[in-house]
């Protein structure tokens, strides 16, 4: 059965009915965490609303994948989610990151990651980041450097697949 952001509300109410019902359900991806930036955490609600019981089976998820595989300081961090589309709205999630002591991971689309790339070189030119691509896929890559050399690196080759940013805290400066 499919469920993903489309059909989510309409399936979980489903699928909550049938777990009522004694059935077992498993709701699994194909990449990423259900639940944590991906279709899952409604289905949760509704179970928690129903008193219902559920387990979690963590997989792989590119959150942790990035961070670990950054080499950034990851005893503390910020996940963010995915970086605003609006410019100034993004800005201000960036100039945040730039301000904080722990690593802030968000996840950014190929095709807004050269304006990102390019106001990070702006507003926090000395800090580390990773930009962590494909993560668990044949073209996996991990590339760290400054704003600005990952900027010139994939203004060369430019970037394709999902993408997870990210940025070293003031620790890692």
């Amino acid at each position: 059965m499919s469920y993903h952001e489309h059909n989510e509300a309409m399936r979980s109410a489903e699928l909550v009915e049938r777990l009522a019902a004694g059935e077992n359900i498993a709701l699994i991806t194909d990449a990423g965490m259900p639940g944590l930036s991906d279709p899952g955490a409604r289905l949760i609600r509704k179970c928690i609303e129903r008193g219902l019981a559920y387990t979690i089976v963590p997989g792989v998820s590119a959150i942790l994948m990035a961070l670990v595989g950054s080499g950034l300081t990851a005893d503390a961090f910020c996940f963010r989610g995915f970086l605003p589309v609006k410019s100034g709205q993004r800005e201000r999630e960036l100039r945040a990151a730039g301000q904080r002591s722990e690593t802030t991971i968000f996840f950014e689309s190929p095709y807004r990651i050269l304006k990102t790339l390019a106001t990070c070189a702006e507003l926090m030119p000395h800090r580390q980041l990773c930009v962590a691509r494909e993560l668990t896929k044949k073209f996996e890559e991990f590339r760290r450097g400054t704003a600005a050399e990952l900027l010139a690196h994939y203004e060369a080759r430019p970037a394709k697949g999902e993408i997870t940013l990210v940025i070293g805290g003031m620790r890692d400066a």
